[in-house]
């Protein structure tokens, strides 16, 4: 396993292929992607604008109703306006209380709507790349961007954006009502904004950097901790229980370093932001309290600039903590942003050609070369040929790495080739729809693949609206009815992550029994025993000859029996066909498979 690298794996924003996209470019598109999501509820979002606007409005009204307490109450007035001044108060502060609530519910509301709408498309996009992509990104880094990142896209939409508005309207409503205070005053408190704003511009863009590295070194936390609980037999069986602990630390270090240089540059942006405000704030009621001295403004209008002022000052202080979060989640919907751009390798055409029906079940290779996307040195095929007729059944067998598991990954289309076709019963497959190719193709891989679902969904992979006696019928084809009766709670049992209820024998008879239940024309099946016990292969084995019966079948073979049963063995090496007949007949030839023969296959006696 590699050392952590601190890195984003996956590639720039197509709009800026050299991945050096201007921060605020980036960020002002990036942002967008979140609006155009939530931009879906604008019932919601004018509910929550209202509420937000009353509650910047009640909040600058209690300023006043001090200022007509002081002035009212304290200046010799009667006993009825002092009264009616509190009433006032408490007023305010009912309808603070009400819209407060309402803006609270309705932007929690659309922050987990927008995240979840995010989640499902992001989601159903994954599901349409090719396996290319995930041969060149790391499927638990692309996880996290799903959990956290979206998580802080949450906290933007939800929390951020809501607390960056209120405090918007409040600070330039509070400015508003301090002018009609004291025009003097307040145009003094003026020429210090610049100054506020000025740090935040020239101190964010290395926030929003920060805040990226460390959104990758939190993804990379989460990668090794998928990688090393996933494998901790092996962790633990070499020993190196120490080594992957210093790995997972040196991982988590770099992670607090880059939150520790993003926190220090906002704890001095802050600093330096609540300096500016609260002294300027200070020099001019130091002027105002020489108005007052002179007459010129009443105790209320003094009391009231004050209190206003401290809610002004109060609003543009938290504007550069929630700046700085909004970088953070700008960094969030980048990331995002990236994987949405991944363009699927492999896609329907614009027309596609339908297959013919009734499905005969041909596959035919045509002068195939291809070269794995991750490995673009090697030839996976080289001009690799071969028919397969409807019915036949065909061993392919070779040394490791010489191309047998490629067959199988151009016959489902996950890649194409880089020349020559590959045709299914006559059409190829480039013009076709993949979903209607995969569709007349049952798979049984050498590494089963068990979800962590019940045994029903598990078996239903195979066709989603089989019915509980198709499915035990199937069960019943591959040898599975007698265990899966035997477990607690029969189809609905959870059989764990990776399926860890059932042994090794157990898990590839489900696989068996789902490809029969898909009962598709052509069987593409990577045959591995080796690692069961006698019984348990020779279960296996009867499974498999029923699975056989009738379907095309291109078998990656790894047993004597099945190599003898097949109608023609073909034998590769570095990409091509360099044998091929009968077993009897490669026998005699002496050559690759007489000597593959000899060390790969083995017959119980």
């Amino acid at each position: 396993m590699a050392d952590p690298d601190p890195r984003s794996p996956l590639p720039a924003h197509p709009a800026f292929p050299d991945g050096a996209a201007p921060a605020e470019r980036r960020r002002l598109g990036d942002l967008g992607m979140v609006w155009h999501h939530a931009a879906r509820y604008p019932g919601r979002i004018a509910i929550a604008c209202a509420a937000l606007v009353t509650t910047s409005a009640a909040t600058i009204a209690i300023p006043y109703g001090f200022k007509r307490v002081i002035d009212r109450g304290f200046g010799g007035g009667a006993s009825t306006s002092f009264a009616t001044s509190f009433h006032y108060l408490l007023m305010i502060v009912a309808v603070l209380a009400i819209a407060t609530a309402i803006r609270f519910y309705y932007v929690s509301w659309l922050g987990e709507r927008v995240v979840a709408d995010i989640r499902t498309k992001t989601q159903g996009h994954l599901l349409r790349l090719s396996p290319r992509f995930f041969e060149e990104n790391r499927p638990s880094e692309i996880a996290s961007r799903l959990t956290s990142d979206t998580a802080l896209i949450e906290m933007v939409v939800g929390s951020t954006v809501s607390v960056a508005l209120r405090n918007c309207f409040t600070g330039v409503g509070g400015m508003i009502y301090l002018f009609a205070i004291s025009p003097k005053l307040a145009g003094l408190l003026m020429l210090g904004i610049p100054l506020i704003i000025l740090p935040m511009t020239l101190l964010g863009k290395r926030v929003r950097a920060y805040s990226r590295t460390s959104q990758d070194r939190v993804a990379m936390v989460g990668t090794l901790t998928t990688e090393t609980l996933g494998a901790m037999r092996i962790v633990q069986a070499f020993g190196q229980e120490r080594r992957e602990g210093a790995r997972f630390a040196e991982a988590v270090e770099a992670t607090f370093a880059a939150a520790r240089q993003r926190n220090a540059l906002r704890a001095g942006m802050t600093a330096i932001v609540i300096a500016l405000v609260f002294g300027s704030i200070t020099l001019v009621l130091w002027e105002g309290a020489i108005d007052v001295a002179a007459g010129r403004l009443s105790g209320g209008s003094i009391a009231a600039f004050v209190l206003t002022g401290g809610i002004v000052a109060g609003a543009f202080g938290a504007l550069t903590e929630v700046y700085g979060d909004l970088l953070r989640g700008a960094g969030a919907a980048s990331r995002l942003a990236e994987l949405m751009a991944e363009v699927p390798a492999i896609a329907p055409p614009a027309q596609p050609v339908s297959l013919p029906l009734p499905p005969r079940g041909a596959i035919r290779f045509e002068d195939v070369r291809f070269h794995y996307p991750t490995r673009p040195e090697i030839a996976a095929l080289d001009h690799f040929s071969l028919d397969v007729a409807p019915g036949e059944t065909v061993a392919v067998v070779g040394p490791s790495g010489a191309g047998k598991s490629t067959l199988f990954q151009l016959a489902e289309r996950f890649y194409d080739p880089d020349a020559g076709r590959v045709l299914v019963d006559g059409v190829p497959l480039t013009d076709a729809d993949p979903a209607e190719v995969r569709a007349r193709i049952a798979m049984v891989p050498q590494e089963t693949v068990i979800f962590a679902a019940s045994a029903r969904d598990n078996l239903r992979y195979g066709r989603w609206d089989a019915h509980d006696d198709e499915l035990w019928a199937a069960a019943e084809a591959a040898n599975a009815a007698e265990f899966l009766r035997r477990l607690p709670a029969g189809f609905d049992t959870y059989l764990g992550e990776g399926g860890a209820r059932l042994s090794g024998g157990q898990r590839q008879r489900l696989a068996i029994a789902r490809a029969l239940l898909r009962d598709a024309p052509i069987l593409l099946l990577d045959e591995a025993t080796s690692a069961l016990d006698a019984e348990s292969e020779r279960l296996v084995q009867q499974a498999l000859e029923r699975l056989m019966e009738h379907r095309t079948t291109l078998v990656i073979a790894h047993r004597l029996a099945t190599v003898r049963a097949a109608g023609r063995i073909i034998v590769m090496d570095e990409g091509r066909i360099v044998e091929q007949g009968s077993h009897a007949a490669l026998i005699e030839r002496s050559g690759l498979y007489a000597r593959l023969a000899s060390l790969q296959f083995s017959e119980a006696a």
